[in-house]
């Protein structure tokens, strides 16, 4: 072998070793591991819901108006959160549409 098939080999061999991650065991196997996003948002959903029973079962002729006004924006906040983390779907742009149509057009 010469010289430049032995850079070659070894610059082949340095950039494999960067870019390749080494794999590592997890050592933690106890209960103690975090929740996943699915457990954390059902355990959200649930204490919005309690708390929603709270506010419905309390007698709001006895708050004064700025109390009534923080539990409506409460309620308005934890609505919009129940929305956002309900979405779920492909959003396209315009310019993707147009994409989209002028390929099917070229291949149809």
């Amino acid at each position: 072998m010469n010289v430049k098939n032995i850079v070659r080999v070894a610059a082949f061999a340095a950039v494999m070793a960067i870019a390749l991650p080494a794999k590592s065991n997890n050592i933690a196997t106890d209960s103690t591991q975090p929740a996943s996003a699915a457990d954390m948002k059902e355990i959200r959903g649930q204490q919005m819901l309690q708390r929603l029973e709270e506010i419905r079962s309390m007698d709001k002729s006895t708050l004064t108006r700025a109390e009534r006004k923080d539990l409506r924006k409460e309620v308005r906040e934890m609505k919009k959160e129940a929305h956002r983390d309900q979405i779920k779907g492909i959003y396209l742009s315009i310019g993707a549409l147009i994409i989209i149509i002028l390929l099917l057009i070229l291949i149809l």
